[in-house]
């Protein structure tokens, strides 16, 4: 399988578990596999509490505004980056994290809004960061492991002050650049553990486990550690992109952002063809702000081939 179908099926893949999550969040464990209970039968893009079927969250949305930062400015430009989310912020998106929120609007410079933040609240762990990191990822999964986890970091600290969020998604930038070369992203967590920063790894190595369960969080999967945690344990436990995301939303809570997760995980280990195309017909992201766009999977296909470029 070519690293380009991959790159499409990661962003694709992520963009279709946050609109398939939507309608769900913050509900009961088990309440998609109720309203669906026979895979493959259609009608699970939905809609509902607020969403339209097939309508992406501010998850997608983050994302396409990361990755058209990456590609028009040539590369991170965090203060480019934080412009567009203040822009887009302003425009009273439909959902936006409290957390993501108060940053982007406390007056603060990009530089000392996220760290101030934290410094106040000493909380700052949400999965904010994690949930539109599938075109960053994308973008830099060609420059190599250490560039891709550095850049991670540094725009998950756009908004997110607690280095919990930065690790987090720098994890999931490397699961994402082996599983673009065909290496099983599963195989090597331990390795991939071994960058963490020691501070952290720990608590990542617990849920990342092979013999973990999202019954076993100890947060909120609002929280980056179980929001990854069940995102790689229904890549683990199933066997098809389909089943990987009913898994993670049946789960329950922050199903939106644990789908979107998931989505860019599976999306990148199964590939384009693996995506049911009932799933991407009605999918599409409103950008608030923007001038009224709304990018379709054609778009956001394109989107991907073009980060898939990457940085050689």
């Amino acid at each position: 399988m070519e690293h380009m179908e991959r790159a499409v099926a990661t962003v694709v893949g992520s963009a279709v578990g946050d609109a398939l999550g939507a309608p769900f969040e913050f509900g009961p464990p088990g309440a998609f596999s109720v309203r669906f209970p026979a895979p493959g039968s259609g009608g699970e893009m939905c809609g509902g509490g607020g969403w339209d079927p097939g309508e992406a969250t501010d998850d997608t949305q983050m994302a396409v505004l990361v990755a058209e930062s990456l590609l028009q400015q040539g590369g991170p430009d965090l203060p480019d980056i934080f412009a567009r989310f203040q822009q887009w912020a302003a425009a009273e998106p439909k959902d936006i994290g409290l957390q993501t929120e108060d940053v982007l609007t406390n007056g603060m410079p990009w530089d000392l809004a996220a760290a101030i933040h934290f410094q106040v609240n000493q909380r700052a762990a949400g999965n904010g960061s994690l949930m539109r990191a599938s075109t960053s990822a994308v973008y830099f999964a060609r420059a190599g492991q250490s560039a891709t986890m550095d850049a991670a970091r540094r725009i998950a600290a756009l908004t997110h002050g607690d280095r919990a969020a930065w690790e987090g998604t720098a994890i999931f930038h490397e699961l994402i650049r082996l599983s673009l070369t065909g290496v099983d992203p599963l195989r090597a967590l331990p390795d991939v553990l071994d960058l963490v920063d020691p501070g952290h790894r720990r608590r990542y190595a617990a849920v990342l486990a092979t013999d973990w369960h999202p019954a076993q969080a100890t947060e909120f999967n609002g929280a980056v550690w179980p929001c990854l945690g069940t995102a790689v344990w229904a890549l683990r436990s199933t066997t098809s992109f389909e089943d990987a995301l009913r898994a993670a939303i049946d789960v329950g809570g922050d199903t939106d952002t644990v789908a979107a997760v998931t989505g860019g995980l599976a999306g990148a280990y199964y590939g384009w063809e693996a995506i049911p195309a009932r799933w991407t017909e009605s999918l599409h992201v409103p950008l608030p702000g923007f001038g009224g766009r709304v990018l379709r999977v054609a778009d956001l296909t394109d989107l991907a081939r073009r980060l898939g470029a990457g940085l050689d």
